[in-house]
């Protein structure tokens, strides 16, 4: 089966929207940057135009290993010690980016930027009023 032009828009989009939101993680020096953000949000797209591309596929099925795949890769962000916990909003933005891809190969654009842009407001202006409140 061969990739159509809608297909390379959808892995364009999502790299872009990735890269965006790693852009954001990078310049914070976080673990998960700009290459990772993009990688995972385009991986996430590829497997959904994937199955949804398979005649007779489940894509539920495959939808759902996505997400539990992104689950324990960020699972693996997270960091215990000293009594604190560090790495959760790591691991809360590989989620939220998997999920922006998938929306991605779904042909969702719409949904997939307007994540993108929530999820930037959330990463930006969420943290002074974290501040503010403690």
């Amino acid at each position: 089966m061969e990739a159509n032009w809608q297909d390379v828009l959808s892995l364009a989009i999502s790299a872009v929207l990735g890269s965006i939101i790693g852009y954001e993680r990078h310049i914070h020096d976080k673990p998960a940057g700009l290459r990772t953000n993009a990688l995972i949000c385009l991986g996430s797209c590829v497997f959904t135009i994937i199955s949804t591309s398979l005649p007779g596929s489940d894509t539920g099925r495959i939808a759902a290993q996505i997400v539990t795949g992104i689950g324990f890769l960020g699972a693996g962000a997270i960091i215990q010690s000293g009594g604190s916990v560090h790495g959760l909003t790591t691991a809360a933005g590989v989620w939220i980016v998997a999920a922006i891809g998938m929306a991605c190969g779904a042909k969702m654009y719409f949904i997939a930027l307007i994540a993108t842009a929530v999820t930037l407001a959330i990463l930006i202006l969420l943290p002074p009023i974290e501040k503010k409140v403690r």
